[in-house]
């Protein structure tokens, strides 16, 4: 059994001291860095580029899961993947062919992740999961954070869980949105293995952190 893991997203972080935010959460036990690519275009918010996730790569060996809510996603996959991603994951709406997509990420030594998000079906990932690392199951609406969990998600996590298992493959299963230490029970419970979640754990700053991390693992 894959144990769970935690990825504080750096969206619910304070953004003037984003190094040392970082460097809070790994002292204080993350797994990985989730950060929160998002173009204004795809989804109604604007945050971060290649630029800023090389200023922070030198701040945490933990693994940066980036999250790539931009269409179209191939021009900017290279530019992450210098920049130290190593978990590059996209949504099968961000271009023509995710298919080829998720192909280049490989190609050049990320893991490549598929992004479901809440109106998306499970079938989506049907063609392509011998391709990817992480099957990411969006639990509210992408665009931002403070979100509530959306229930009927749960299906699609124990639906995800199934199609991984039967696979074969060392696939992670990880839930983005409304991610509280009740809603975190819920999506292991359906089979999920890694929890992004950003007010949760960024609430009541850096001395609560840990305590954070620990209260969503169960």
């Amino acid at each position: 059994m894959i144990p769970v893991r935690i990825a504080p997203s750096i969206l619910s972080a304070d953004f003037a001291q984003l190094g040392a935010e970082i460097e809070a959460v790994d002292a204080a036990g993350a797994d990985f860095i989730h950060i929160d690519v998002m173009d204004g275009h795809f989804v109604p918010n604007l945050t971060i580029g290649p630029v800023v996730v090389r200023a922070l790569r030198p701040h945490s060996r933990k693994t940066f899961d980036c999250h790539l809510m931009i269409a179209p996603a191939d021009p900017y996959i290279e530019a992450f993947a210098d920049a130290g991603a190593d978990i590059i994951s996209v949504h099968p709406e961000a271009g023509p062919h995710v298919h080829r997509t998720l192909q280049l990420i490989r190609s050049l030594g990320k893991s490549p992740g598929i992004v479901l998000n809440p109106a998306t079906p499970i079938e989506a990932i049907d063609y392509v999961l011998d391709l990817v690392d992480l099957v990411l199951i969006m639990s509210v609406n992408p665009g931002f954070g403070g979100q509530s969990f959306i229930d009927s998600q749960l299906r699609k996590i124990e639906a995800a869980a199934e199609r991984i298992s039967r696979s074969g493959r060392q696939i992670a299963l990880e839930v983005d949105g409304g991610i509280t230490p009740e809603t975190a029970r819920r999506a292991i419970s359906a089979g999920a293995n890694v929890l992004v979640a950003g007010t949760a754990v960024f609430n009541g700053g850096r001395g609560n952190y840990a305590a954070n991390i620990a209260a969503l693992r169960g």
